[in-house]
C-alpha cells in the first residue's frame, strides 16, 4: 500500500511540475499572474483529491486482499485436520490389525504344535504297526509255504492277465465304436456315389471266335500247303485254332489288340472270299488303321465323359487301348471309368478336387495297357509312364498305391483305393477259373485251421467269408477278437483275393443232459 501512495504522489508531483512549467512559460509569455496562480491552487486541489482517492482505494484492495488470504488460510487448516483425522483413523485400524495377526499367530502355533505332536504319536504308532505287519508276514508264509516275493510274482501274473483281458476288451470297445462311426459316414458316401454309375455285367475275353458259314471255309483259309494261314499270323501276330469243331475258327494272342485286328481281317476277307497272301497284308493293314483310329476316339471320348481336361496324347492312345484289355472277365476301361466316377462322386461329398480324383481314377490301371508288351508290374508301368508325361504327383501316388505296393499320401489315393474295390467287388464284375476260385478256399481254410485253439473253419460265401469255429475251453470270448485279427493279418499278407474277405470267429458252449 505504501508503495501505491508512493506511486500516487509522484504522479501527483509530476503534474504539479508541468502546471507550474505551463504557469512559468505562461508567465514567460506575460501571462496574468493571477490566472498562474489560480491555475496552480486548482492543480494543488485536485492533486490532493486524487491523493485520497488513491489511498482510499488501496486501502479497500488491502482489505479484498486481507480477507481472501483468510478464507484460504482456513480452507488450509480445515483440508489438514481432515488429513489428521483419516491418518489417526487408520492408525487405529492398523493396531487393530496387528492386534488381530497377533491372535491368529498363536492360534497357528499352537496349532502347530498340535501336528507336530500328532505326528510324532504316528510315527510312534507306524513303526509299531510295521512290527506287527512284519510278525504277521512271516506268520503267513509260515502257514502258506510261500515267500513274498512268490507271492508278489503270482500276484503280478494274475493282475498281468487280467490286464491284458481288459486291454482287449477296451481295444475291442474302441475298434466297434469307430467302425460304427466310419462305416456309418462311408455307407452314406458311397451310396451316394455308386447311385451315380450304372452297373453292367461283363464277359471274359481271352479268345476271339470266328464264325465260317461252311466247313470248306476252312480249307481256303488255310490255303495251298498252308501258305494262307502262314501269311495271316505273320501279318497279325495271333494264332489261328483251326480243329473239328465245325463253322469255327478260334483266335488266340496275348494282345487284344492284335487279336481284334485279325478278327475283324479274318471276316472281311471270308465276306470278300479272295483270301490269298498279298490280299490278307492289304486287309490287316486296312484294320490296323482303323483300330488305331478307334483306340484313339475311345480314348477322346472316355476323357470327354470324365470332363477331366486336357490330357497326353499318348496317354489318351493307352485310356483307348484299355477297351480292348480284360481283368478277371472286366474290361479295363469299363473298370477305369467306374472307378473314376466312384472317385469323383466321393471326392465331392467330402469337399475335395472331383476332376483331380477322376483323373487319378481313369489313370489309375493304365499300366495295363503296357503290361502287355512290356514285362513289369501295371502299377509300376503306369506309373512310370504318366510320370514321363508330366502328371501331377497327387495322380502318381494314386496310380502307384492303389494295390497297396506304396503308401498312400493323399486322401485322393485312399479314395482310388476305396472305388477300386467297389468296382472289382461288385457283383458280376468279375469272375476267375474254377481252380483258382478252388485254390483260394483252401487257402483260407488252411491259414485259419493253423492258429491255436480253432476246431474247424469254413469258407463260405463263395470266399468272402471265412467262419472259424474255436473250441470254448481254450479260447475266452477276448482272446477270439484277437484270433480274429491275426486270422484277418494273415490272410491279407499272403493271399491275392478280389474285394473283401470276412472274418467270423464263433465261440460256442453247448451244455446237454439226458433225463429218463
Amino acid at each position: 500500500m505504501s508503495l501505491l501512495i508512493i506511486s500516487l504522489s509522484g504522479i501527483a508531483g509530476l503534474v504539479i511540475g508541468i502546471v507550474a512549467m505551463m504557469a512559468y512559460s505562461k508567465a514567460g509569455l506575460n501571462k496574468n499572474q493571477q490566472d498562474a496562480e489560480r491555475i496552480l491552487k486548482e492543480a494543488e486541489i485536485e492533486a490532493q483529491s486524487r491523493i485520497k482517492q488513491a489511498v482510499l482505494d488501496g486501502k479497500t484492495q488491502a482489505h479484498e486482499l486481507r480477507v481472501e488470504a483468510e478464507k484460504d488460510i482456513k480452507e488450509r487448516k480445515q483440508e489438514v485436520n481432515n488429513l489428521e483425522n483419516k491418518l489417526l483413523r487408520r492408525e487405529d485400524n492398523l493396531n487393530f490389525r496387528d492386534t488381530a495377526l497377533g491372535q491368529k499367530e498363536r492360534q497357528i502355533n499352537e496349532k502347530m504344535q498340535k501336528v507336530t505332536d500328532k505326528l510324532s504319536t504316528l510315527d510312534e504308532k507306524e513303526k509299531v504297526l510295521q512290527e506287527q505287519i512284519d510278525k504277521q508276514i512271516v506268520v503267513l508264509e509260515d502257514v502258506a509255504k510261500m515267500s513274498s516275493q512268490d507271492a508278489k510274482e503270482e500276484l503280478f501274473a494274475v493282475v498281468e492277465k487280467q490286464m491284458e483281458q481288459e486291454k482287449y476288451a477296451y481295444i475291442k470297445d474302441k475298434e466297434e465304436e469307430a467302425k460304427e462311426t466310419a462305416n456309418r459316414k462311408a455307407q452314406e458316401i458311397l451310396a451316394m456315389a455308386i447311385e451315380r454309375m450304372s452297373q453292367q455285367e461283363t464277359q471274359e475275353r481271352t479268345v476271339s471266335v470266328v464264325t465260317l458259314p461252311s466247313e470248306e471255309m476252312k480249307g481256303r483259309i488255310i490255303g495251298r500247303e498252308g501258305r494262307n494261314i502262314r501269311a495271316f499270323e505273320q501279318a497279325t501276330g495271333v494264332e489261328l485254332n483251326i480243329d473239328d469243331t465245325p463253322d469255327v475258327i478260334t483266335i488266340t494272342c496275348f494282345n487284344p489288340v492284335r487279336r481284334e485286328v485279325a478278327r475283324l481281317a479274318l471276316e472281311h476277307l471270308i465276306r470278300d472270299g479272295r483270301i490269298q497272301p498279298g490280299r490278307i497284308e492289304d486287309v490287316v493293314k486296312k484294320y490296323q488303321k482303323e483300330i488305331d483310329q478307334e483306340i484313339v476316339k475311345t480314348g477322346e471320348e472316355a476323357i470327354f465323359k470324365m470332363g477331366i481336361g486336357r490330357i497326353d496324347r499318348d496317354i489318351i492312345k493307352l485310356i483307348g487301348t484299355l477297351k480292348y484289355r480284360y481283368s478277371y472277365g472286366q474290361n479295363a476301361l469299363q473298370h477305369s471309368m467306374e472307378v473314376a466316377y466312384l472317385a469323383g462322386a466321393m471326392a465331392a461329398e467330402l469337399g475335395l478336387n472331383q476332376q483331380i480324383a477322376k483323373r487319378a481314377g481313369l489313370l489309375h490301371d493304365i499300366g495295363k495297357a503296357l503290361n502287355i508288351e512290356h514285362d513289369g508290374s501295371h502299377t509300376e508301368l503306369g506309373y512310370k509312364f504318366c510320370k514321363k508325361h508330366g502328371e501331377k504327383e497327387i495322380v502318381l501316388n494314386a496310380i502307384q498305391s492303389h494295390h497297396g505296393e506304396v503308401e498312400a499320401r493323399f486322401l485322393t489315393s485312399h479314395l482310388v483305393i476305396a472305388a477300386d474295390t467297389i468296382s472289382a467287388a461288385r457283383p458280376g464284375a468279375r469272375k476267375e477259373s474254377a481252380q483258382a476260385y478252388i485254390d483260394r478256399l483252401e487257402n483260407l481254410e488252411k491259414i485259419s485251421k493253423k492258429h491255436k485253439g480253432v476246431k474247424n473253419a469254413y469258407a463260405i460265401q463263395a470266399g468272402r467269408e471265412i467262419r472259424v469255429m474255436v473250441n470254448p475251453t481254450e479260447v475266452d470270448d477276448i482272446a477270439c477278437t484277437k484270433l480274429a485279427r491275426d486270422i484277418r493279418d494273415q490272410i491279407e499278407s499272403e493271399l491275392t483275393y478280389p474285394g473283401q474277405i470276412k472274418v467270423n470267429v464263433i465261440r460256442e458252449v453247448r451244455a446237454q443232459e439226458l433225463a429218463r
